[in-house]
Parts: structure tokens; C-alpha cells; sequence
């Protein structure tokens, strides 16, 4: 999954881009607000960790400016205020959640996890395609009732072919969706992580699930469910 954090303040966006990789979530940084809206314009993020009081605006409009296009992706917003009317006015403008600093790093991470286990409109609780199953809440993946160890990027690749399994999916959005703005895209890093990744998916018995289509990318195999 990918994240943008809106912080513009130096140091604590380091820790927070830092423990968000580290717990696998592609994740971009900005401290300005004309830098975030061009992110949010330009990127497909899954969430989006917000400051209110940033140098050149409210956070509070790049969350309003979301939402006027119709754009559902959660908002966390974070803020030093803690008056109620702030967070009214948060939530008012579109906010998901709002979380006042100074904060621990544990709580924002168990405020994103509820949040991103929401199900929307295209987003469902649990997804399921023939006999692979996935539960991006827990992030744990069985194929045919075994459970399948995947590292942080084989699930996002995993996640996002299953939320789109008719789909094919070129190399370079899965490198935006699961790799952060800070790579520079230049190797055969989607097809290693992929070839990583059927191998896992690969049990006695039964076929690769994912299909290469030449000169474009990848997408899932039709899958029988019996």
C-alpha cells in the first residue's frame, strides 16, 4: 500500500517515513501544501497522512479539495491543536480520523490499520479470487487453505492484482502503487519481486496464478474456485 505524509515538520516526518517503510507501506513525504495537492493529483494513494498546520496552508483544504473530487481516499489528520472546534472542523472537512500531537507512533499506526481495513465501494473486507484468499487487514494470504508467507512488496503486488483480477497490470503502476516516489524505476525490480512471488504461490498440484502478458505486465489467471 502506498501513503503520503503531509509534515512539515523535518524530523518527525523522517521517523514517520522511516517506521512506515519498515513496516511495508510505500510511503512519500511532502511538507508543503501546493507540494501535496500535486502528489495527490499525480499519485493513487491509500491513504494519507495529514498535518493541518503546514507553511503555506491548512491541510485542512487539500482534505476539502479531495473530497469535492470525489476522491474517497482515507485522511488522517494530524494536528497540534486539540480544541474541539479544530477537530469539528477536521472531521467536517473530510477527515476519516484525527489524531492530536504529540502522538505515539504505535496509535497512528492502529488509526491507519482501522482505516485502511474499511471496505469502499471497490474495496472489499476479504478478497478472494479461485482458491487464493486474502485479508489485507491482518495482510495474510492461504492458497487452498495454506497460509503464505509474503514480504511487504509481494503482498502489495499481490493486493493490487486481486482488487483488479480481470485486469492487466503494466510495470510501471505497480511501481508507483507499491514503490515510493524515491525510486527511480530503472531495473527489473516488479519482475524479480513477481517471479519471488509465484514461486510462493506455487503449491503441489496447482498452476502459476499469475500471468505474464508480453510487453505489458502482468495479471491474474482465470481461477476455479473447486
Amino acid at each position: 500500500m502506498r501513503i503520503l505524509v503531509v509534515e512539515d515538520d523535518a524530523p518527525l516526518a523522517e521517523v514517520l517515513r522511516r517506521g512506515l517503510v519498515e513496516d511495508g507501506y510505500a510511503t512519500d513525504v511532502v511538507g508543503k501544501l501546493a507540494d501535496a495537492m500535486h502528489a495527490v493529483d499525480t499519485n493513487d494513494y491509500d491513504l494519507v497522512v495529514l498535518d493541518r498546520g503546514l507553511p503555506d496552508g491548512d491541510g485542512r483544504d487539500l482534505c476539502a479539495r479531495m473530497r469535492s473530487n470525489g476522491d474517497g481516499t482515507a485522511v488522517l489528520m494530524l494536528t497540534a491543536r486539540d480544541g474541539l472546534g479544530d477537530k469539528v472542523e477536521g472531521l467536517d472537512a473530510g477527515a476519516d480520523d484525527y489524531l492530536t500531537k504529540p502522538f505515539d507512533y504505535p496509535e497512528l499506526t492502529a488509526r491507519m490499520r482501522a482505516l485502511l481495513r474499511r471496505p469502499t465501494s471497490a474495496q472489499a473486507p476479504i478478497l478472494i479470487h479461485g482458491t487464493l484468499e486474502m485479508d489485507p487487514a491482518s495482510r495474510r494470504v492461504s492458497r487452498s487453505s495454506i497460509t503464505i508467507p509474503l514480504t511487504a512488496r509481494e503482498f502489495s503486488l499481490l493486493e493490487m492484482m486481486m482488487r483488479a483480477p480481470e485486469a492487466t497490470h503494466a510495470r510501471t503502476d505497480l511501481l508507483e502503487h507499491v514503490w515510493d516516489a524515491n525510486y527511480d524505476g530503472l531495473s527489473n525490480v516488479v519482475d524479480v519481486h513477481i517471479a519471488n512471488l509465484r514461486r510462493k504461490l506455487e503449491l503441489s498440484g496447482q498452476d502459476d496464478p499469475i500471468e505474464t502478458v508480453r510487453g505489458v505486465g502482468y495479471r491474474l489467471r482465470p481461477q476455479s474456485t473447486s
